[in-house]
């Protein structure tokens, strides 16, 4: 039996397309994290901003990544920006709970003023809470951070929620600028975050 020359060329045409459908669902890889270029949240397409790899001294921590309704370079932009958020932290080495709420609290101060840090006191301590209730960290662990607008700042880990939603946008920002503000936890990181993917 032949295969005729065109219906082989359709095939090959085909099978091309469906892979290169596949690898645009993982367009990017961070840290050797494959990231999606999109993500569904609230009802709506939420954009692969930027990612990067945050480091500590030489050893590689977490491959975080910035998703938004639509790409942004500038921190006042994302903050004003209406709509759901995503962060999605994926961990490159095990931390404990007790190094994972230092590091989110030490941020928080850090790229916070202390009007804001008193302002949002009581979100910060709701947000510290999530912490005890996780053990801790492995290699390949998911946490997402999302700012859901009728709802507030919700976390998974590996897809199961952790704690409650804790409300006001403000909060959600000042997580942000742990990454994206003006006294980030890694300038390179930050650049990364913001779109400049080189």
């Amino acid at each position: 039996m032949q295969i005729s020359t065109s219906r082989l060329g359709r095939s090959l045409a085909c099978a091309c397309l469906c892979a290169a459908l596949a690898q645009a669902a993982f367009a990017v890889e961070v840290g050797g994290v494959k990231l999606d270029e999109t993500v569904q949240l609230a009802s709506r397409e939420l954009k692969l901003n930027g990612a990067g790899v945050r480091y500590k001294v030489i050893f590689k921590v977490y491959t975080i990544a910035l998703y938004l309704p639509e790409k942004k370079t500038q921190l006042a932009d994302i903050l004003a920006l209406p709509g759901p958020r995503r962060l999605e932290i994926v961990m490159l080495r095990d931390i404990t709970s007790d190094e994972l709420g230092h590091a989110f609290m030490q941020g928080l101060k850090r790229s916070s003023d202390q009007a804001d840090r008193t302002r949002l006191l009581s979100q910060t301590m709701q947000f510290g809470a999530m912490f005890a209730m996780v053990p801790g960290l492995k290699k390949g662990d998911i946490l997402t951070v999302d700012w859901l607008p009728e709802e507030g700042t919700l976390c998974k880990l590996n897809g199961k929620q952790v704690g409650d939603t804790v409300p006001d946008l403000a909060f959600y920002n000042a997580l942000l600028k742990i990454w994206i503000g003006a006294h980030p936890a890694d300038s390179l990181l930050r650049a990364h975050l913001l779109g400049d993917m080189a």
